[in-house]
């Protein structure tokens, strides 16, 4: 971490100090303001593929998400969904091996991402998201998500009728909201008074707990085939996350555990790649 990311981190956890000792619930709905934000956005040159791509965009939520398509009116659909923090053009090497798989290409940025407007994103409207998609330039055949889209897609198919020739391609997915919320937590320092506050805050905005947010919960509910992608190494999906929906021996579940690649060299690595087309 560098200097200018360790004195801004300071500010933070003081700042979050003052506001715990006068309001537990201001802090907590600041806080939770905080973890939905995302503190950089990708917006580095189109790729040449996304240059060459269908352009779309649509008003979302008072946002407008902006987003790519190739290879339109093809008989089968494939949408990629990125992670928080990042963007579909970090899946360039994507697009051409699905349209070579026959795919028509779906890739979209979510709100507050890439070159969608917006300042902050929940799984909530992420999933909301997938709805539209889903409903304006579907039905989807295949979906190809990585951590935070990784959690939205599974949610969002427990809603959205599916079948066992659905397939979805898990990469390092955000298993367990409880987690993200932990590490946030241990990071800014803030006290389990906050805490409980936060949740509770969860609750109201969602109707849900936070453990709701759960592939595990949600895997039962697929009945899709999905290729499942984790790393030993990954920090921010720890294994330990994955291990319970793997015990349960799901017949419609591949795991595929690689070691060194942590949580973002997974879905830019050749081999993940080659297994995931041989997937679809």
């Amino acid at each position: 971490m560098g200097l200018v990311q360790q004195l801004a981190l300071k500010y933070v956890r003081t700042k979050f100090r003052i506001l715990s000792s006068i309001s537990k619930r201001k802090a907590a709905e600041k806080a939770f303001q905080l973890f939905c934000t995302p503190q950089i956005r990708n917006t580095k040159d189109l790729p040449l593929i996304f240059q060459q791509a269908e352009k779309i965009e649509f008003p979302f939520e008072g946002n407008i998400v902006r987003g790519y398509r190739w290879n339109h009116a093809s008989q089968k659909k494939c949408l990629i969904l990125h992670g928080f923090e990042s963007s579909v053009i970090n899946f360039e090497n994507y697009v051409s091996a699905l349209m070579e798989k026959g795919y028509e290409v779906l890739a979209f940025d979510a709100p507050a991402h890439g070159r969608s407007t917006g300042k902050t994103i929940n799984v909530i409207t992420y999933k909301n998201l997938v709805h539209y998609i889903w409903n304006h330039y579907g039905p989807i055949d295949a979906f190809i998500a990585h951590s935070f889209g990784g959690l939205t897609v599974c949610l969002a198919l427990e809603e959205i009728p599916h079948s066992s020739s659905t397939k979805i391609v898990l990469i390092a997915p955000a298993a367990e909201t409880k987690t993200a919320i932990d590490n946030f937590f241990r990071v800014v320092q803030l006290k389990n008074d906050v805490r409980k506050e936060f949740d509770q805050l969860i609750a109201q905005i969602g109707g849900k707990p936070a453990q709701w947010y759960s592939v595990a919960r949600a895997a039962s509910h697929l009945n899709a085939q999905v290729l499942f992608l984790q790393d030993k190494d990954d920090l921010m999906t720890p294994l330990s996350d994955v291990k319970p929906i793997m015990d349960k021996n799901y017949p419609n579940f591949q795991f595929v555990i690689s070691e060194g690649l942590g949580h973002r060299r997974i879905y830019r690595d050749n081999e993940s790649l080659k297994k995931i087309m041989e997937f679809l």
